[in-house]
């Protein structure tokens, strides 16, 4: 009599079924890291982002360009598109989620940031402290 070798059907499905149990529960760990990663890169780029507005004002006097001195802003994330909208006196800066993102469902919505340092989740959104990372 041959002895066997190698795996039986009934040996490649138990680890195929652990392996599927593995990944379902890693999965959403891993994806609630992701979303916390790109919260965190969002809530920087729009900091960064009104430094830049705050430096321009002390070198022109206003928020919006001049013709001599003007401020290019970052355009944005992987997961969220940055706007803003500067006059000589105000400023806000809206970061959107961009469409078939990871961040489209996320509870935190899309962020806003003015020249006061207001910081809020405009549509509704939740706004608690793992929104802003505070």
């Amino acid at each position: 009599m041959n002895p066997q070798k190698g795996v039986s059907l009934i040996e490649l499905l138990i680890v195929i079924a652990v392996v599927g149990i593995l990944a379902s529960i890693a999965y959403p760990s891993y994806s609630d890291q992701i979303k916390k990663s790109a919260r965190t890169e969002i809530v920087g780029l729009l900091f960064e982002s009104a430094q830049h507005l705050e430096r321009h004002f002390s070198r022109a006097g206003q928020y919006s360009d001049t013709d001599t001195v003007t401020t290019p802003l970052a355009s944005g994330t992987a997961h969220y598109s940055l706007h803003a909208v500067r006059d000589s006196e105000s400023f806000i800066l809206l970061a959107r989620r961009n469409p078939g993102s990871l961040m489209v469902a996320d509870p935190c919505g899309d962020y806003q940031l003015d020249q006061a340092g207001v910081r809020s989740n405009p549509a509704g959104a939740a706004s608690g402290d793992g929104c802003w990372g505070g």
